[in-house]
């Protein structure tokens, strides 16, 4: 097979130039197809223990829209979460690529397990149920559930929703707060499977109120002058991102720890801080 002597030297020679132009073709398109990832060599992760799933990549799952943490710009994904994990994207010399993915997939930690993502976002409460499934970085920011309603609902607390329904976001710890509450106060609880659903829902009376972080709807209702927040609950939460609870997973909570650190030395986080929510956090 390696040498057929009927054949005419011309057409020998058109082959082995086909050949040698198929090979220079396939290794132009695989050059392509590294470029067209959006990202740059993932040798600084290397060089600090961390593989990647998606090389030149620091892929990120949440559960879009959030804003102002994350939510889309048109084509981009952009918030402060987003910014966040940009310092650790920059110092490993790669790209932020955001993947929209059901949230409990994040918070049990099934979207790393499956390789989907390296990190996930979205202003997501450290619980002791989180820390036993994921890996979770030091607090970035505290928070607090709060209760939003029309403005001229006379609703001023969840004992004024009796007999009313109340939205609440799937997965999250205001819905874990508003059912923990219910039967004291005598009202159902709605889930909804994200943000702007709840939000909506509660403009159009299809529900009475709804509970969720005080960034979110202090954002909602800024835009939305109809809409109040009503009432705030002391929770005591802290925002946390989440990894894989072992390989990589530690390493890249531990950067961005580091980071953390670093950018709230240098001024740096607090920029971030009031790019997105108009003031310098409070001290």
């Amino acid at each position: 097979m390696n040498f057929v002597p009927t054949l005419p030297k011309l057409r020998f020679r058109k082959t082995r130039a086909a050949v040698a132009l198929t090979a220079v073709l396939g290794l132009s398109l695989a050059a392509c197809g590294n470029d067209s990832g959006g990202g740059s060599s993932d040798d600084k992760a290397k060089a600090a223990g961390i593989t990647l799933v998606k090389p030149g990549k620091l892929t990120v799952c949440t559960h879009l829209p959030y804003k102002p943490f994350q939510y889309k710009d048109g084509t981009d994904v952009v918030g402060f979460d987003v910014d966040l994990l940009n310092l650790v994207a920059d110092d490993l010399g790669v790209k932020q690529d955001v993947v929209n993915i059901e949230w409990a997939q994040v918070t049990s930690g099934a979207a790393f397990q499956a390789k989907k993502c390296d990190m996930g976002m979205g202003a997501m409460t450290i619980t002791k149920e989180r820390q036993a499934a994921i890996s979770i970085t030091d607090p970035y920011m505290d928070a607090t559930q709060v209760l939003m309603a029309k403005k001229d609902s006379g609703i001023s607390s969840l004992a004024d929703l009796r007999g009313k329904k109340l939205g609440a976001q799937a997965d999250t710890t205001g819905k874990k707060y508003a059912d923990e509450n219910a039967a004291a106060n005598g009202y159902t609880v709605i889930p909804f499977n994200d943000l702007a659903l709840q939000e909506n829902n509660v403009k159009s009376g299809r529900v009475a109120a709804a509970i969720n972080d005080n960034g979110v709807l202090y954002d909602f209702v800024k835009d939305n002058p109809d809409m109040a927040v009503v009432a705030e609950f002391n929770t005591g939460e802290q925002y946390g991102f989440g990894a894989l609870k072992d390989g990589s997973g530690p390493k890249l909570v531990s950067k961005f720890n580091e980071l953390l650190t670093k950018a709230k030395s240098d001024g740096k986080y607090n920029e971030i801080y009031k790019k997105w929510f108009g003031v310098e956090p409070k001290k």
